[in-house]
């Protein structure tokens, strides 16, 4: 079985931090060249070239800003000449409960999870259908399958992406396109090391495994999806979530 990414070019969003750094170091690490798209600066994985020969490339953008968007996809694209590889990552949270959730803010976690995420798959996804080759991952959650109170802006966009994810491979894959989704459970994250002890040992306690994920448990799921050795797999939702629920 080969993960092996020797030649091919990646676009990630949300590549600075948390799941979409670790996806990107992954990534250089299986010798892909990468371009990471973001709002937060990536630190050291700015103009990095790894050992394996994998490269990253850095671009400050905020795909929450819309009508700029698929125009500055459009011109990434024609300066990295072709894209093996898209990871829709980038999201954000605005939490609350529903009654008390105001519509800017549903609104524009839609708008970043769920319609960002559709531009910039249309515009690298119309490249790799002229190519009749590449991997589509979209970074879902397990939010977005079950559900979660105080969540539901965020859970809406992520069963979206599910939706979006299995409507594009029935479009795409005929032209040799593959679009598959990921959905992360608990994983250790700021966001989540942030919460009290309680309420994450209570959430261990629903986890078969007994732990929470880290960013590299998703990277190498990532990682399966968008190399060969997963060439006869695509609509498909991948959990990562320790058996959270089985």
């Amino acid at each position: 079985m080969s993960l092996c990414l020797n030649g091919k070019k990646a676009l990630i969003t949300g590549a600075s931090r948390g799941i979409g750094r670790a996806i990107t170091e992954k990534f250089l690490a299986e010798g892909a060249e990468v371009w990471g798209l973001g709002t937060k600066e990536p630190g050291d994985l700015s103009g990095r070239i790894d050992n394996a020969g994998g490269r990253f490339h850095w671009i400050s953008c905020d795909i929450g800003v819309l009508p700029e968007l698929e125009g500055r996809i459009d011109t990434i694209l024609k300066e990295a000449g072709s894209f093996d590889i898209l990871v829709n990552n980038a999201g954000i949270t605005r939490d609350n409960l529903s009654l008390r959730m105001t519509l800017e803010d549903f609104q524009k976690v839609i708008e970043v999870n769920l319609t960002a995420a559709f531009l910039i798959a249309r515009v690298i996804g119309r490249d790799m259908i002229r190519q009749r080759t590449g991997s589509i991952i979209n970074m879902s959650s397990v939010v977005g399958i079950h559900g979660n109170g105080g969540q539901a802006n965020y859970a809406a966009s992520k069963a979206g992406l599910i939706g979006l994810s299995k409507s594009l491979a029935q479009e795409y894959s005929g032209r040799g396109v593959r679009v598959n989704a990921v959905a992360p459970g608990f994983i250790s994250s700021d966001m989540t090391n942030a919460m009290p002890e309680a309420a994450k040992e209570k959430m261990l306690e629903h986890i078969p495994l007994k732990r929470a994920g880290m960013p590299e448990d998703v990277a190498e799921a990532v990682l399966f999806l968008a190399s060969g050795s997963s060439s006869y797999i695509t609509g498909q939702v991948l959990a990562v979530d320790g058996g959270m629920f089985i």
